[in-house]
């Protein structure tokens, strides 16, 4: 697995026990990152996607909601639903990403 990938997945498993157990953002991330071996730099890659999305989680699942009416955001997974933020994140949020990454990324296995 690249290692950006390997970020994204452990963001991923961040936001996807934040929304689940509602614990706090800092206490994941460290226990999610200690748990794993990457470079600091994708460390701080991890931190920037959970704590870019956690804030505005709202306004990306109506954004969501708005362009995929036939699946009422509720109806969606926890990890469609976190795939689908990350994604939207890096494209319109963080804007370093370009499209085709991050829907890449969001649907390769």
């Amino acid at each position: 697995m690249k290692p950006r990938t390997k970020a994204r997945s452990i963001a991923l498993q961040a936001l996807y026990e934040i929304d689940l157990t509602e614990h706090g953002t800092g206490k994941v991330l460290a226990e999610r990152l200690h748990d794993s071996e990457l470079p600091d730099r994708l460390d701080d890659f991890v931190r920037l996607i959970v704590t870019g999305i956690v804030p505005i989680r709202q306004q990306l699942d109506t954004h969501i909601a708005r362009h995929a009416p036939e699946w009422p955001i509720d109806q969606v997974s926890t990890i469609d639903r976190n795939l689908l933020r990350i994604a939207l994140w890096e494209f319109a949020v963080y804007q370093q990403t370009p499209i085709k990454v991050a829907i890449n990324e969001a649907i390769e296995p």
